[in-house]
């Protein structure tokens, strides 16, 4: 999956009791198990992956090229190449996507919003555009 081994790439963990508020930035592979209270970024480049286990809910933006969703994510989401979403995946906001991949009994409340190959991820909109006559 993704042109990585998900099971042997997670380079950090954030546990079960864990609870973090403030902004996540990684590289690499990163699961979370527990609660992250802000935005969570990946680096650079089509090889970060995140997962967002059964017991985990994000509040905040998430921003990386590989997504995996089982838990809870409350905030808008960017994927730039695989967005998984799982059976108990649940979002609430608006995605942003290359390639989407949903389980039955997974839930999006937003939008869904297909991103053209060579829009860069951080050009691209948050809420809806606003024109003035």
């Amino acid at each position: 999956m993704f042109g990585r081994n998900s099971k042997s790439d997670i380079d950090t963990l954030v546990g079960f009791s864990a609870r973090i508020e403030g902004d996540l930035s990684f590289t690499g592979g990163l699961r979370i198990d527990g609660e992250v209270h802000g935005n969570v970024t990946g680096g650079e480049g089509p090889d970060n992956l995140l997962i967002v286990s059964e017991h985990a809910r994000i509040e905040g933006e998430v921003r990386c090229a590989n997504l995996i969703v089982n838990g809870m994510i409350a905030g808008p989401v960017y994927s730039t190449q695989l967005l998984e979403l799982q059976p108990k995946g649940r979002i609430v906001g608006d995605v942003h996507y290359k390639l989407l991949e949903m389980h039955g009994g997974s839930m999006v409340t937003g939008r869904l919003t297909y991103i053209h190959a060579g829009e860069p991820m951080l050009h691209l909109a948050i809420g809806p555009a606003v024109s003035e006559a």
